[in-house]
């Protein structure tokens, strides 16, 4: 009965697929193309872990920019008054 019954889309492309992978050592240059897979799997797996440090590191970044706003701003008025250069008033 299981075999009268239709495979849907998804299952014949898998299908067909793995048969490709297995036939295509047989072809000339075969044995090149399955090495190139295996290393883009191997550079992935690597760019991976590489980028789930990114996220310490702007972590990191933000938390010094907000140490860094807190330094850069003036803390009072009155410093910002006393900067001031004074003018002599003129006599009356």
């Amino acid at each position: 009965m299981a075999k009268n019954q239709p495979k849907d889309i998804l299952s014949r492309v898998a299908d067909l697929g793995e048969e490709a992978l297995h036939k295509l050592p047989s072809f000339p240059g075969g044995d090149r193309v399955m090495e190139v897979v295996n290393q883009s799997r191997t550079r992935l797996d690597e760019m991976q872990k590489r980028l789930r440090g990114l996220d310490v590191l702007e972590t990191r970044v933000d938390q010094l920019e907000k140490r860094l706003a807190k330094l850069e701003k003036p803390t009072s008025t009155k410093s910002a008054a006393a900067k001031k250069p004074t003018t002599p008033k003129p006599p009356a």
